[in-house]
């Protein structure tokens, strides 16, 4: 059992042929997508809106990295919400628009949203809470935390916006208007890219995800991953808050409950299993940009917010279809 365990850890692929494929079949919808908004309105193709729009889905892209490792070992996490918005809502009011505070304030909000994600981790293997119940729970936590510490309401004066630094690197651009976000969002695809195709690590999350038991003989530490996968995930939910405040200057309550669907919705549309072992980051970069695309090109039909929600439902179920049908890539 134990040498059949560790042939199936050694046949957990890099990036299959199947799964390469629906990658590659994500990037054309999200480019058929641009190309439907180019025709529907003259300038949406200009560098300018597109970088606009990658801008935009970055903010998707960074919370649904730490979605996309914990759907990988079947897992979920619903308290991402909330991080993001205490991820901004510490950066602004500890740095008090000082960027010499900025330089502990931003690694003590990624240590909290690792922390959280910590206990969350804890908690399911620990205490066998189901993933959709303890981070659900730890979502209503945060969101009580950050309520009663606020009062509701953002900081005043200083303590409201987010120190320039952070504001003028998230907004910046490179010669050429390349903005500086896109180029932190490619480092970290890379970044990930590594983790789950070279990494030994990465091949643990896939094991974990297709076969616990199977992981668990071959010799993994199970309870370790799992609880390594989530804290990183809240330290991505807490970067995204940091993001976020920084380009729109403050915090804003509030300001991550879009994200805990859109980020569930980016992995499964670029090709991740909601049942876990299947799927890389990549498909989930494609999947973010497809949401974004998809919002603009309904606005731009002037399609009302109800019909929207019912197309963007529909993408999301028409995804879980096709990669459902699918078979694992072992």
């Amino acid at each position: 059992m134990g040498e059949q365990a560790g042939v199936a850890i050694e046949r957990v692929p890099r990036v299959a042929d199947p799964l390469r494929r629906s990658i590659v079949l994500t990037f054309g919808a999200a480019v058929l997508l641009f190309l439907i908004g180019g025709a529907i309105q003259p300038g949406f193709l200009r560098p300018g809106n597109v970088f606009a729009v990658l801008v935009v889905a970055s903010f998707i892209g960074f919370v649904a990295a730490g979605q996309t490792l914990v759907i990988l070992i079947a897992g979920i996490d619903l308290s991402v919400a909330w991080v993001i918005n205490a991820g901004g809502v510490m950066l602004t009011s500890l740095a008090a628009g000082s960027d010499l505070n900025a330089a502990w304030v931003v690694p003590a909000t990624l240590a909290m949203g690792a922390t959280v994600g910590l206990v969350n981790g804890l908690g399911i293997v620990l205490l066998q809470v189901p993933p959709v119940v303890m981070t659900l729970g730890m979502n209503g936590i945060m969101q009580g935390l950050v309520l009663g510490l606020t009062n509701g309401f953002t900081s005043s004066g200083a303590k409201a916006y987010a120190p320039r630094v952070v504001a003028q690197f998230v907004n910046g651009t490179l010669p050429g208007g390349v903005p500086l976000d896109l180029v932190l969002w490619a480092a970290l695809a890379a970044a990930l890219w590594v983790l789950l195709s070279r990494m030994t690590f990465g091949r643990w999350i896939y094991a974990l995800g297709n076969n616990p038991l199977a992981a668990y003989l071959a010799g993994g530490n199970i309870r370790g991953i799992t609880v390594a996968v989530y804290a990183l995930a809240g330290g991505f939910s807490a970067f995204t808050g940091i993001i976020l405040a920084g380009y729109a200057g403050q915090a804003t309550l509030g300001a991550g409950d879009p994200y805990l669907f859109a980020s569930i919705a980016a992995v499964v549309i670029g090709g991740t299993s909601i049942l876990g072992g299947k799927g890389h980051y990549l498909g989930t970069i494609a999947g973010a940009i497809i949401l974004t695309v998809l919002t603009d090109v309904l606005t731009l039909l002037s399609i009302p917010e109800a019909g929207r929600s019912v197309l963007y439902g529909l993408a999301i179920l028409t995804a879980l279809l096709l990669y459902g049908r699918q078979p694992a890539e072992t």
